[in-house]
């Protein structure tokens, strides 16, 4: 049985490296394969960002990527915490009754929606504000050029 409350923690918790992928799908799960690369490239851009400076151009566009990466799998917890039971084990335990308690909604699948939705929501405009800032930044520099 592949129970809604797991795979809403996982998605939360270590949805960046494509554990809730592999819950559900198994470790054939492509997407699930593929979550890390985008995620440790924004991990690297945090990295160079921290040593180099805001300045550096190369941690402006790969910074918001973990941010997107992760506020992604948060809205993935959310989507499978408020998935209705009979719709969660139609699509994840088809052989089992509609009303398996693996697909009921209690306290720590709700946890897990509140928490992915205030950190997905804290991620998610961080990584915008990173971005226009850098992009504002640029425009700026670019003015000053032409101005002189």
């Amino acid at each position: 049985m592949k129970s809604k409350t797991l795979a809403a923690w996982l998605a939360f918790l270590g949805g960046p490296f494509g554990l809730h992928r592999f819950y559900l799908h198994g470790f054939g799960d492509k997407l699930g394969w593929a979550l890390p690369v985008p995620t440790l490239l924004g991990a690297y851009g945090v990295l160079r960002m921290a040593s180099l400076g805001q300045n550096d151009p190369l941690s402006w566009v790969l910074t918001p990527v973990l941010g997107f990466t992760i506020a992604g799998c948060c809205l993935t917890a959310i989507v499978y915490g408020l998935r209705k039971p009979e719709e969660w084990n139609a699509r994840f335990n088809p052989s089992a009754d509609p009303e398996n308690p693996a697909g009921v909604t209690g306290w720590p699948t709700i946890w897990a929606i509140v928490l992915s939705l205030l950190l997905g929501a804290a991620v998610l405009m961080t990584s915008i504000a990173i971005s226009f800032q850098a992009y504002f930044q640029t425009q700026v520099e670019e003015g000053r050029k032409i101005s002189e």
